[in-house]
C-alpha cells in the first residue's frame, strides 16, 4: 500500500492513504541505511492492524527534493509569512530565510499578511524593497479575506512550505486556504492532535487535490550557517546589474571607493533596506570565528 508522511512525531510516522491516516512506525532497515523518513515522503507501508490504523513503513520512495530546514520531502517552493504591522516584520530574519531558501535550490514567495491594519503606506514601502529581489511579493489579509484568490493562485498545484515568526497570522491563513477541506481532515485531525495554536512540528496539509502546504514551527532567529562573506552578494539578486560599475573586482560593496551597488542604493535604484541587510549580514559572517 502506498501513501504519503502527513506529520511525525516521537518516532511515529503518519501516512495519508486515500484519506485514511495510519499511524505507523519505520522499519530498522531505515536506521541501518542511516536514512530517516521525513513529512512529505511518498512511502509504502504494511498494515498491522486496520481497525486501529496501525502500520510500518516499509520503503521510501524517490525523492523529487529534500530541505534541510524545515526537514521536509517532495517540497515544490517555499512561502516565508510576516505582518505587515503588529508585529513589525524584521526584515532582516526575512532575509535570512530568502537566502536559506535559495541556497536549498527553493523558489520563495513573499507573503505579508494583515494588510487590513495599513493605509497602504508599509504596503508600499515593502513591495518597493522586495520588488526586485526575484522573489514574488503577496500582500494579504486572512482577518478581511483580501489576496486569499490570488494567493491560491501561487500555490495551485504545488507543494509549499510554509514559515513565518510568531504572532504573523500564519495559523488563520493556513485555516483560511484550507477552507471547505479542513472539514475532510477531521479524521486526521484528531490522529495526530491538530488545532493547537502554536506548531511544534512540520505538518502536511491539503488544499486541493494537487495542492499541499507544509505547516513548519515559527521561527525568531536564523543563522545562516556555512556561507563566506564573499558568498553573500549573490543572494541579493538586485545587485547583479550594477556590479559592473564597481571599480574593484571582489568588491564587498561596504567601503570601497566607487561602488556601483552603493551608488545605485543612492539613487534609488537598489532598496536601502536590503542593502543595509546585506552589510549587516556581510559583518556578522566576517566576525564568526572560524573553528
Amino acid at each position: 500500500m502506498q501513501g504519503k508522511i502527513v506529520k511525525g512525531i516521537a518516532g511515529f510516522y503518519y501516512v495519508n492513504v486515500g484519506g485514511i491516516t495510519y499511524e505507523c512506525k519505520a522499519k530498522g532497515v531505515f536506521r541501518k541505511d542511516n536514512r530517516k523518513p521525513l513529512v512529505g515522503d511518498d512511502v509504502r507501508l504494511e498494515i498491522l492492524d486496520e481497525e486501529k490504523r496501525l502500520g510500518n513503513v516499509v520503503e521510501l520512495l524517490p525523492r523529487k527534493s529534500e530541505l534541510i530546514r524545515p526537514a521536509v520531502a517532495n517540497v515544490d517552493q517555499g512561502m516565508v509569512i510576516f505582518a505587515v504591522t503588529s508585529p513589525a516584520p524584521n526584515l532582516n530574519l526575512l532575509d535570512r530565510f530568502l537566502i536559506m531558501m535559495d541556497r536549498q535550490k527553493l523558489p520563495c514567495l513573499i507573503c505579508f499578511n494583515k494588510v487590513d491594519l495599513d493605509d497602504g503606506t508599509l504596503k508600499e514601502r515593502f513591495a518597493k524593497a522586495y520588488e526586485k529581489s526575484g522573489h514574488p511579493v503577496m500582500f494579504v489579509s486572512a482577518k478581511k479575506g483580501l489576496g486569499i484568490d490570488a494567493l491560491r493562485e501561487n500555490l495551485a498545484g504545488k507543494t509549499t512550505t510554509v514559515a513565518g515568526p510568531s504572532g504573523v497570522g500564519k495559523s488563520s491563513l493556513i485555516n483560511l486556504l484550507l477552507g471547505e477541506t479542513a472539514m475532510e481532515t477531521g479524521d486526521l485531525s484528531a490522529k495526530i492532535d491538530r488545532g493547537k495554536h502554536t506548531t511544534r512540528h512540520s505538518e502536511l496539509l491539503r488544499i486541493d487535490e494537487e495542492s499541499f502546504i507544509f505547516d513548519t514551527p515559527g521561527f525568531s532567529s536564523l543563522e545562516i550557517m556555512n556561507l563566506e562573506k564573499e558568498e553573500l552578494a549573490p543572494f541579493y539578486a538586485e545587485f547583479a546589474a550594477y556590479e559592473k560599475n564597481c571599480r574593484f573586482g571582489g568588491c564587498s560593496h561596504l567601503t570601497e571607493p566607487v561602488c556601483g551597488i552603493r551608488q545605485a542604493v543612492e539613487a534609488g535604484e537598489i532598496s536601502r533596506i536590503r542593502y543595509e541587510n546585506y552589510c549587516q549580514l556581510y559583518e556578522e559572517l566576517k566576525a564568526r570565528k572560524k573553528y
